[in-house]
């Protein structure tokens, strides 16, 4: 996947917090575990990627203001200057993933617009370790999440490394672009009501996991648009295919079956690596918001 060379990008929808670290005292942290993953409905992946186990909880660590002044970069250095263009996300990951973050929320400003709504900028804070958020301390083990108190992606970028090395995936530049995209679906769903609409159940039918697979399928309506936006050259069936295969590997049943030798359908939160790439191909191929009603009937 290629974005256009003269793609202008806008670094101010990142900020930039690696090499920062330190979760400041007084909050609790968020840790890996099945419990966590029912807490926190935009954790994408919901493992430890570190192996330590334990669950932590959501804990109050101020306002958004209070947690980003003096410690992030955002759109202020590093990124402001070396990621301006479409050229610039085709040599750095860091760039690339600025410029996915502008196609999808392009996107879905155009497709609030359409529909007579208003879409709220979401950012999205690189970190490395771990970092303050408006869910609490968090650390890279959780993986990338949208938190919804603050209205913001979290990721530590070396779980890209993780996504191939631990889950098996193929992984490529679109399977970047399809984490990225699953978070700001749960971005929407915040905006909409969604993520605030009854309990979070587990299991393999559970409202947990059909909001998941919902984020999937809207993660595949932008892949749909994704060249209308303006930053990215033609999607190839190689890109859609590496898509298909990180959809797969963060699969419920996958981890399941790697961590601990088998399924246990009652405890899913996230949908079987079948489910996943069922609703990002219903998206992807219908481009159609109303496509991704995951809410009725069996999924």
């Amino acid at each position: 996947m290629k974005f256009r060379d003269r793609a202008k990008l806008d670094p101010s929808q990142v900020s930039d917090r690696r090499g920062m670290g330190g979760v400041p005292g007084g909050g609790r942290t968020i840790g890996g575990g099945a419990a966590l993953i029912v807490v926190v409905i935009g954790l994408l992946f919901g493992v430890d990627l570190t192996g330590g186990g334990g669950a932590g909880g959501l804990g109050g660590l101020g306002s958004l203001d209070e947690l980003t002044t003096g410690q992030t970069r955002g759109g202020g250095s590093e990124l402001a200057s070396e990621c301006r263009t479409g050229a610039d996300a085709n040599r750095r990951e860091d760039c690339r993933i600025v410029g996915y973050v502008n196609s999808i929320q392009a996107y879905w400003t155009d497709e609030f617009d359409r529909q007579g709504e208003r879409y709220t900028l979401s950012p999205t804070s690189f970190f490395s370790g771990q970092t303050s958020t408006g869910c609490g301390g968090a650390t890279s083990a959780v993986g990338p999440f949208y938190c919804p108190p603050d209205r913001t992606v979290y990721i530590d970028l070396g779980f890209f490394d993780d996504l191939r090395d631990r889950f098996g995936a193929t992984g490529g530049p679109f399977a970047e672009a399809y984490v990225l995209a699953h978070e700001y679906g749960h971005h929407v769903q915040d905006l909409t009501g969604i993520l605030g609409q009854g309990s979070n159940e587990a299991g393999a039918q559970g409202r947990s996991v059909r909001t998941e697979l919902q984020a999937d399928c809207f993660a595949g309506v932008w892949a749909h648009h994704a060249v209308e936006t303006g930053f990215l050259r033609q999607l190839t069936q190689a890109d859609v295919t590496d898509g298909l295969d990180a959809a797969a590997a963060v699969g419920d049943d996958r981890i399941q079956e790697r961590a601990q030798g088998r399924v246990t359908p009652d405890t899913w939160t996230h949908g079987s690596s079948e489910q996943r790439q069922h609703w990002f191909l219903t998206g992807y191929q219908s481009g159609r918001v109303s496509a991704c009603d995951t809410f009725r009937g069996e999924i």
